[in-house]
């Protein structure tokens, strides 16, 4: 039986740097969507309004909104601009400075001046206990509960607002984290707790510290401003469930992701790759690479064979996020399932510049919604990509979101000819050729970081792009990737919303087992996972869902014996026998070989880790239709002058809806405007509409 949900209005609901989108899916199974100035005082006003301003405009009643969609970059910025909470750290004697010792990692090698990122606890308030479990779970140090007596005091002068607990094996036995839990919880209710042993029961003692202080210093934020937007959608006598997306493409009530908020810093960004893959299916595309980009970020990511590519760790407030093992320590790590995506700082926001030396540079700063591009007039007088694409006619000069925001391209022109054009001797169309150009060389290599590390060859793919920037960008990128075929869907400016409203609820568990595969006690890890299922089974029941809608999965982390890290795969039955662990190692050797290109020498393996899966299977009413019914009416063709490089020039192009395709292709160049985006086709470049409404874009490579 599945969870019904009422045929209402949903709303998705994708925060930006630039612009907040949400996506409308009707009873009748169409979307509307709708763009809006991102609040950066107070994202939840940028909501709040969007919606309030859809239902006068539509004659919907507060109670036809049934529910809710969310994802949110607030914990992400939290990280990056090192605005969290302040966060203590309670941990085993002699482990205070795990923080700071951090793995033996740097992302340059030959870099003199890179320094290790600071702390998100300083040293003042991390605070060593007497206590000691071993690796088998014996307590060998008794903790005195007494001694957290004199730490909590402390904390309340500093003003503590979060505590991450974390004791070197508590994920072999958690008694002491849970009873120093308690004890904080008792004597400071008003300050959030964070429990290694809850939010990562898991083998590597950084990692888990490093995932369960993040997870403290951003949660108190996410609780707040979860707290704050419920209020004021009551205010207008809207009371709709709110879920929010995690990091792996799932979603979780408003309640768990105040808890568990480590588990939404890349929500957004999943919530595309979730449209992707859905789109993918659908029109039967196995492979696909996706480029995601906004107003301050590009995101990237890959489908493979259908399926969504994972991680099962991520580094974030880095220049570059990414799960990459090659490319690690500028940033946070987190140990949390996670979809592969690779994120920098080019978006349509970011800032150009000159360096010292005279070179180019575009991001990873970003104009954000405030005050934004120069063309916004709000203020800034440093160029943007945006200001760059109007500067090269590759977006309406008049106005952004179908004349919600207005542009002025001489503001544009002005700033890229006093920043950027003058003091390097370029033309302005030239210099903003190339802070294009760099923008594009940014997301290469993003998308590189996920394809060419992994071992897969982008050319074998079709690129999907998406995001308000992502289509002017799409055919540049993917020539120099060798890509042959862009498909742009239908809304891809509020892609990512959509996404939201095509996610399942789920809840992950996992537990540290660290045995060989050959004698491995089969009794203890079939009551781990079914202390997981419990767990995780009384979670979704608690958020009001039914019991006949639930479904598990269970996963393994395998290893080579010797080895020092783990691939995630299957585990294919819900016993846990000798044949089911033989069937396990044949996954594991497989996805060796395709990720290192070779198969080990050995047949000894290590179980590390093992891992639950809880999905809810719901009724859920998707859209029939992609677009709005203003990208339904065909506008008459006009002409622009757009500039293409120093091998074209500027060409009198066509300025089109997507509805003045066809199914035969036509030759660029063109430019292609809808409400919430533009698409670039490229002189060298065909496009036609598939009979999904899907722009295809085929470059020419002979």
């Amino acid at each position: 039986m599945e969870t019904q949900i009422p045929r209402q209005f949903r709303v998705g609901v994708d925060i930006g740097g630039t612009f907040t989108d949400l996506a409308f899916l009707r009873p009748d199974g169409k979307l509307d969507k709708k763009k809006v100035p991102s609040t950066p005082t107070d994202y939840s006003r940028a909501i709040v309004e969007g919606i309030s301003d859809y239902c006068s405009e539509k004659g919907i009643p507060a109670t036809g909104i049934a529910e809710i969609v969310h994802a949110t970059t607030l914990a992400t910025n939290a990280i990056l601009e090192r605005k969290g909470t302040r966060t203590a750290l309670i941990t085993t004697e002699g482990f205070r400075d795990v923080l700071e010792l951090r793995r033996i990692r740097i992302p340059l090698s030959y870099d003199l001046d890179w320094e290790k990122p600071v702390p998100l606890v300083e040293r003042a308030l991390r605070f060593p206990v007497s206590e000691r479990v071993d690796a088998l779970g014996n307590v060998l140090v008794q903790i005195e509960l007494d001694s957290i007596e004199p730490i909590i005091s402390e904390m309340t002068s500093e003003e503590v607002e979060a505590v991450a607990v974390c004791f070197l094996h508590s994920y072999r036995q958690p008694l002491h984290e849970r009873q120093v839990g308690e004890v904080l919880r008792r004597e400071m209710p008003h300050v959030h707790v964070s429990l290694s042993c809850e939010v990562l029961p898991e083998i590597l003692e950084f990692e888990r510290t490093s995932t369960t202080v993040v997870n403290a210093y951003v949660a108190p934020l996410i609780s707040r401003y979860l707290e704050t937007l419920r209020a004021k959608l009551e205010e207008i006598n809207i009371r709709p469930p709110i879920l929010v997306m995690q990091s792996n493409g799932s979603l979780i009530s408003a309640e768990s992701a105040a808890e568990r908020a480590v588990t939404i810093i890349e929500s957004g960004p999943a919530a595309g790759v979730v449209a992707a893959a859905r789109l993918a299916k659908d029109s039967s595309c196995s492979n696909v690479i996706t480029l995601d980009m906004g107003g301050t970020t590009t995101k990237a990511s890959i489908i493979e064979r259908g399926e969504i590519l994972r991680a099962g760790e991520y580094e974030v407030g880095s220049p570059i996020s990414i799960s990459s093992r090659l490319v690690r320590g500028s940033g946070y790590i987190l140990r949390i399932p996670i979809i592969d995506i690779s994120e920098v700082g080019a978006g349509g926001g970011s800032l150009a510049t000159l360096d010292a030396g005279g070179a180019m540079r575009v991001g990873p700063r970003s104009a954000g919604a405030h005050p934004g591009p120069a063309c916004y007039g709000q203020g800034n007088d440093l160029p943007t990509v945006t200001d760059a694409n109007l500067v090269l006619g590759y977006i309406n000069t008049h106005s952004l979101a179908g004349g919600a925001l207005r542009v002025n391209p001489d503001l544009s022109e002005a700033a890229i000819k006093e920043k950027i054009a003058d003091p390097s001797g370029l033309s302005v169309l030239d210099a903003a050729y190339g802070v294009h150009a760099i923008a594009n060389s940014n997301m290469v290599r993003a998308i590189k970081s996920v394809s060419v590390e992994r071992g897969r060859d982008p050319a074998n793919f079709i690129m999907m792009a998406f995001g308000g920037a992502g289509p002017i960008h799409a055919a540049g990128v993917a020539r120099v990737l060798g890509i042959r075929r862009v498909l742009i869907p239908p809304s891809p400016g509020v892609f990512s919303a959509f996404g939201l409203l095509r996610g399942e609820v789920e809840h992950h568990s996992a537990r540290t087992v660290l045995t060989h595969t050959r004698d491995a006690n089969l009794v203890e890890i079939q009551s781990r996972f079914d202390e997981m299922r419990e767990i995780l089974t009384s979670r979704i029941l608690g958020e009001g869902f039914a019991a006949s809608a639930i479904s598990t999965s269970s996963f393994v982390d395998l290893r080579y014996q010797g080895q020092s890290s783990e691939i995630t795969v299957p585990f294919p039955a819900s016993q846990v026998t000798t044949e089911a662990l033989r069937i396990a190692e044949e996954f594991f050797e497989e996805e060796f070989v395709r990720t290192y290109g070779y198969r080990g020498d050995t047949k000894d393996f290590e179980l590390v880790n093992i891992r639950m899966v809880i999905t809810v299977s719901r009724s859920v009413e998707h859209g029939s239709e992609w677009l709005s019914e203003s990208d339904e009416v065909s506008a008459k063709p006009l002409k622009r002058d757009v500039y293409f490089g120093a091998d074209f020039g500027l060409l009198p192009s066509d300025v089109l809806t997507r509805h003045c395709l066809e199914s035969q292709p036509r030759s660029g160049p063109a430019v292609i405007q809808e409400y919430d985006t533009t698409i670039v086709v490229p002189p060298d470049c065909s496009v036609f509409l598939d009979g999904r409404e899907n722009i295809i874009i085929d470059l020419d490579f002979s």
